[in-house]
Parts: C-alpha cells; structure tokens; sequence
C-alpha cells in the first residue's frame, strides 16, 4: 500500500497554499488531499467551529488509511489543529506528522495581541489585502507567491478561528504523540514561543529551524519543505 498525504492549511488561507507540496508529491507519485477547513477557501460561507475543523481532518484521514499510511501535515493553525487531532483520546490513523509554523500555545496575551492586531488589519480599507500582498512580494518566490491567496483570504473567520484555538488542550495532545514527529520552523518565525516546550512534551520529535525563513516557510523555501516531506514519507515508508 502506497504512503498518504493529507495536507491542512493556515488560518486565512486555503488547501492553494499547498500547490508546490502537491506538485512535489505528484512528480514522485505519492497521492495528497488538501482540504479547506470550514470558513476558508472553497468553504468560505460555512461558519468556523473548531468540532468542523477537526471533523474535516479525520475525514480526509480516514478516506487516505484506506488506501495506506497517512502521512498528515499542517501549517499555522493546521499545524495546531494536526496537533490536537493526532494527540486526541482517540488514536486516529496517522502514521507520522509534519506540524510547521505552530511551536506556540494559543492563548493569553500573545494570542490577544494577535487577535487584536488581526482585527486593526481588517479594519482598513480593502482589509488591508495591499499589506498582506506587499509582505508577499518581499517575502515569497514568484513561482508560489500567488498560492496563499489564490482560494481568496477567509478575513471573516478569522477571529472566530482564533478564538477557537484557545480551547485546544495542545500540551496534553503533544505528550501523548508516539509516532514519527516534525516541527518545522522558519528562523524567523514568530511562532517559536514555544518550541521548547513542545520539545519537551515530544522527546522523540524532530525540530528542523529552516535558515532565513518567516512563517511561511512552504511558500518561501518551498524546495526545503519538500525535502522534509520526502524525509517524512521514507520514515513513514520504513516504519509500515
């Protein structure tokens, strides 16, 4: 049985910001899903719920496990969401898991300074899209600069999915991970607040730091992630 990939994107975003990943997996053969959370890309008009995150995570799964071992990877707030699912009561079928760009709890101060600032952002003209384009333009290579946006920009749920984030009981999730893990941050990225911590909760995790890298780090160094991804699977590969 062939490996698996299901591939959860940040907040904001849609499964388009995976279109170097899925080129990547296509030309080596491995198949991918990428699903758009609720509120968010091709689902735009449904209501954010943190209980319909998580359902359209163990869907896509449990659809992939008939096939193979799943191979799960997020980003952001997919990260986060991966996390809880992968570490919930119940074990689902994942085989190993990619979390990148989520190494910080979602809560307090750093979470309402974000919420606060998020919300400034939308309120200005356009909701501000001439930021988030003039942060892409510096930061990301022509060939994936379009693929954040291209499944246009979920501003509405935004708070709602930060809002719920906060319930997420991430530090009990993260110990109970036993299978293959990867954090995988940019140098730069600001949400390394909790990188320690979560290596403590996953001994057994390993944490690559991607040089000159913000957030964004599928987008920005989109060669590196995919070596990740290629790591991931013969491990995944090796283990089945």
């Amino acid at each position: 049985m062939n490996e698996q990939v299901v591939l959860v994107h940040g907040i904001r975003t849609s499964a388009t910001m995976w279109r170097a990943q899925l080129a990547y997996l296509e030309a080596v053969g491995i198949p991918a899903t990428a699903v758009d959370l609720p509120g968010h890309g091709t689902r735009m008009d449904e209501d954010f719920t943190l209980h319909e995150a998580l359902h359209t995570i163990d869907a896509a799964v449990r659809r992939a496990a008939e096939q193979g071992p799943v191979l799960l990877v997020g980003h952001s707030m997919g990260g986060l969401l991966s996390l809880a699912y992968t570490g919930g009561e119940q074990t689902p079928p994942v085989a190993g898991l990619v979390a990148a760009s989520c190494s910080a709890l979602p809560r307090g101060a750093g979470l309402a300074a974000y919420r606060m600032v998020a919300g400034a952002v939308n309120r200005l003209p356009d909701h501000g899209s001439w930021i988030t384009e003039r942060i892409l333009d510096a930061t990301i290579p022509s060939e994936t600069r379009a693929d954040f946006g291209a499944g246009g920009y979920a501003l509405d749920a935004q708070d709602a999915a930060l809002r719920s984030l906060a319930a997420l009981d991430l530090t009990t999730a993260v110990a109970r991970i036993r299978i293959p893990l990867w954090f995988v941050n940019g140098q730069f990225d600001q949400l390394r607040t909790h990188e320690r911590l979560f290596r403590r909760l996953a001994p057994h995790a390993e944490l690559i730091v991607v040089p000159r890298t913000t957030h964004l780090v599928t987008a920005m160094r989109p060669r590196v992630f995919n070596a990740v991804l290629g790591l991931a699977l013969a491990t995944v590969r090796e283990r089945s």
